[in-house]
């Protein structure tokens, strides 16, 4: 790997030490790898214990709906899509003040793991690059390692994780089924149930650029309470650390069909 980022340097170097870390596995994986056999070949890779980020997720939903039950008059833009906060940060300036005050779900999945497993390093594995920079920049003290799917994919490879029979045995050691549709663009929105509080003219779920820009663009002037706001069109199963051939239709149709799964 003599490409390598700093981040897949770092996690090598940590596995060479064998320094206790937890898999942070975003809700976008089945479009990428088989459930249960990922986690067996991440704990056969070195990790201690992997959790879904749909479990962060859930916490991000609780800390919305609170905010917005002591702020109702609170206009949102609430978006766990690095791209989109540091666009309005870059571009729309004036919208800082909309973006919603909560955790987004890597944040809230790593916090847990600081709780629930102490001196133990969260590592997120996710479709997005751009985690990189929230995490490092907008976190640091939470020492999150962010890896993509791709890259993942080459350290399993490199270090020769290939499919065991036991692997079908692994189980996540934290769940977050109620919220596994996040990655689906308007994730955020059904699993909260915002969809069913705030009327059309109230609530807008938006992907893809230019979409994204149109939204961005009215907002100060249309009568949204909530702005649902993911940069890749049909939200995170299209970001750029994903490997896959697959139609955005069939990606869709494998979270949802992880998201139908009973929690063990």
């Amino acid at each position: 790997m003599d490409n390598s980022t700093s981040e897949v340097k770092e996690f090598l170097s940590l596995l060479e030490k064998k320094e206790k870390m937890v898999a942070m596995l975003a809700p976008s994986f089945p479009i990428v790898f088989e459930y249960p056999q990922i986690v067996g070949q991440l704990k056969r890779l070195g990790i201690v214990h992997v959790i879904e980020v749909s479990r962060g997720a859930a916490k991000t939903n609780c800390q919305l709906l609170d905010f917005r039950k002591k702020n109702r008059q609170k206009r949102l833009i609430a978006s766990p899509c690095p791209v989109v906060v540091r666009m309005v940060r870059k571009k729309y300036p004036h919208l800082v003040q909309f973006l919603s005050p909560i955790d987004s779900p890597i944040v809230a999945s790593a916090k847990i793991v600081k709780e629930k497993y102490p001196h133990h390093r969260p590592v997120f594995i996710g479709p997005c690059p751009v985690k990189k920079l929230e995490a490092k920049e907008d976190h640091p003290e939470l020492k999150i390692i962010v890896l993509t799917y791709k890259e993942i994919k080459e350290i399993l490879l490199l270090k020769k994780i290939k499919n065991h029979p036991d692997d079908v045995l692994s189980g996540f050691d934290l769940v977050g089924s109620k919220t596994r549709l996040y990655p689906i663009s308007g994730g955020l929105s059904q699993s909260s149930n915002l969809n069913y509080h705030l009327s059309d003219e109230e609530l807008d779920v938006v992907s893809g650029i230019k979409n994204v820009e149109q939204a961005l663009d009215k907002f100060p002037t249309n009568r949204l309470k909530f702005l649902d706001i993911l940069f890749c069109e049909g939200g995170c199963i299209n970001g750029l650390g994903i490997d896959s051939e697959l139609s955005l239709d069939r990606r869709r149709a494998k979270i949802i069909a992880h998201w139908v799964k009973i929690a063990k």
